[in-house]
């Protein structure tokens, strides 16, 4: 098996290139959050393209809102289909120990207490969409920074299917974004509302959180 530092570097001399790192976290030091176009590591990016597009369908259910005993399919809010991250192929592996780079990172530069991180590969057919949300309601939830990296080779802006960034209840504009091939949107999950438009065609996905430990004595959150 790889080591986490071949694993993480996607570089000629085998090293860690923290760069990106620091501008995810300057922007979020600055704004809240962070849009960076075609920014996820190339190799990374189309590990998780093909491995994506390789998944057998069935290996992907219905979205819905809320996890466990919470689970709610309601085809109001949202049409899409998912699949959990696991680590069990190789590029779920490459993957998680990125995004395990990134929160070790943001934990060290910002003190965000970052504890754990759950993902999954997203599909939104043509026409599916996801209305306006927030991915976490002020103590409500231990949800921190959401994270989104786009898999769409030759996306243009007439295939539509951007995710929209709020800046607030008040907000009806929105920051628009291209699901652009390797684009990277993280944003604090508690402050942004944001929705995902319809598409044109077939968009892919990851979908991602980061979370602090929310444990209390009889229960377990994030649970293992």
């Amino acid at each position: 098996m790889a080591t986490a530092k071949s694993l993480l570097s996607f570089d000629n001399d085998n090293t860690v290139d923290e760069t990106l790192f620091a501008r995810i976290a300057q922007d979020m030091e600055q704004q809240g959050f962070s849009i960076l176009p075609a920014a996820l590591p190339e190799k990374l990016t189309n590990s998780l393209h093909l491995h994506q597009r390789a998944m057998d369908e069935s290996m992907f259910v219905d979205a819905g809102i809320g996890r466990g005993d919470n689970f709610i399919k309601n085809d109001f809010v949202r049409t899409d289909e998912i699949c959990w991250i696991n680590g069990e192929s190789e590029a779920g592996r490459d993957w998680l120990n990125w995004t395990g780079a990134l929160q070790r990172y943001l934990n060290r530069r910002l003190f965000l207490g970052l504890f754990s991180f759950e993902s999954h590969f997203a599909h939104y057919r043509p026409g599916d969409y996801y209305k306006r949300h927030y991915d976490a309601f002020k103590g409500q939830a231990n949800r921190v920074l959401s994270l989104v990296v786009y898999l769409n080779p030759g996306w243009t802006e007439q295939d539509n299917g951007e995710l929209v960034l709020y800046r607030d209840d008040n907000d009806r504009e929105g920051i628009k974004v291209v699901p652009l091939m390797g684009t990277i949107a993280v944003f604090l999950s508690e402050e942004f509302p944001h929705e995902v438009l319809p598409a044109r065609r077939d968009r892919y996905s990851i979908a991602g959180w980061f979370r602090i430990n929310g444990s209390v004595t009889d229960r377990v959150d994030p649970p293992l």
